[in-house]
């Protein structure tokens, strides 16, 4: 049997960690914590950090579902991957990756957003803006959950257990000198990297086995409001930008800049399906001339260079929308 040979290959105390039980219809994805404290560390591996759309690939026999990491189906988004992994030998599995949009040889999150807002996009998009989907991690195959194997050992049987072509791409990782991996991603405009416990099992929740080293300062921030458009400027002028904390929207600034001219009118509409008379953030003394409070449903990727003392960004950039992420989920990074 294809997937237990693969299984069967691995050392002795590897094995023993094998559980042969049904699939699981969902697994919560293992997160990463940011840090700034750049390392190399024995047993620990260092990967790309990818700009895309976190994704967890579900198949038994022709069932296949790929799910954003707040559960909502992709199947329809990315039809380039579901026909990528329907070629695949192993037909019993769960995997976890990252689909991605190229720059040149850069991930790109604002080009990935052409994809990310088509529920079902046309083969002219699917041939202009094409995806990849880069696996990093195996949590089940053939019958066989192997979340409590140590990491090093799942993404060797992932490597051994998928043909990577076409759609679908393995991401490659180093065991040494992750500082010159993190100098070397920010010099060529890379995201970052990901720092992993090689010995590590999966997890479904945020963890210190996972960090994160990011050459850009970016997080998802709600959207709370927005600001009356001046001049020639349609649909609106700024976005009312927080996160949470203790379950209370905190006000964290407003941006105005990363929106192109068509961006603008479609975003204002939504924002204006979802206003409210009533603020959503928790503290007074916001912006009050020409606001418009929306309902916190919303959810931006923002790029900024600093937090200010007064705890506001600065120098907020527009980089798209995100909905694989719950609004209540969002909280300060760092």
């Amino acid at each position: 049997m294809f997937g237990r040979d693969l299984l069967d290959r691995l050392p002795t105390d590897a094995r023993a960690r094998l559980q042969r039980r049904a699939q699981p219809k969902w697994v919560a994805p293992m997160l990463a914590t940011l840090t700034n404290e750049v390392f190399s560390r024995q047993a620990w591996i260092f990967e790309p950090k990818w700009d895309g759309e976190r994704c967890l690939a579900f198949r038994r026999g022709r069932d296949l579902a790929l799910f954003s990491r707040n559960r909502i189906r992709l199947n329809a988004k990315y039809p380039e991957v579901i026909q990528a992994m329907h070629q695949q030998e192993a037909t019993c599995f769960i995997v976890d990756g990252e689909i991605v949009a190229l720059d040149g040889l850069i991930t790109s999150f604002a080009k990935l957003q052409a994809r990310m807002q088509v529920e079902r996009p046309p083969t002219e998009l699917v041939r202009k803006v094409p995806v990849w989907f880069y696996l990093f991690d195996l949590l089940y195959l053939d019958r066989y959950d192997i979340r409590r194997v140590p990491l090093r050992y799942r993404k060797q049987v992932l490597r051994q257990a998928f043909d990577f072509q076409d759609a679908l791409r393995f991401t490659e990782h180093r065991t040494t000198e992750g500082e010159d991996y993190y100098r070397q991603a920010c010099r060529t405009g890379g995201e970052g990297i990901i720092a992993k416990n090689a010995d590590s099992v999966y997890v479904s929740r945020r963890t210190r086995d996972w960090l994160k080293f990011k050459c850009k300062r970016e997080q998802e921030f709600v959207i709370g409001g927005y600001t009356d458009p001046r001049g020639s400027r349609s649909g609106f002028g700024a976005l009312l930008l927080g996160y949470y904390r203790g379950g209370k929207l905190v006000y964290a600034g407003k941006v105005g800049t990363g929106f192109a001219d068509d961006l603008l009118r479609r975003l204002g509409k939504k924002l204006a399906r979802l206003e409210t008379p009533i603020s959503p953030f928790a503290e007074d003394g916001l912006p009050r001339r020409g606001v418009h409070w929306v309902k916190p449903k919303l959810v931006a990727q923002i790029g900024f260079t600093e937090w200010t003392v007064g705890g506001k960004l600065r120098h907020p950039r527009f980089l798209g929308l995100r909905d694989d992420r719950r609004p209540v989920d969002v909280v300060r990074e760092g």
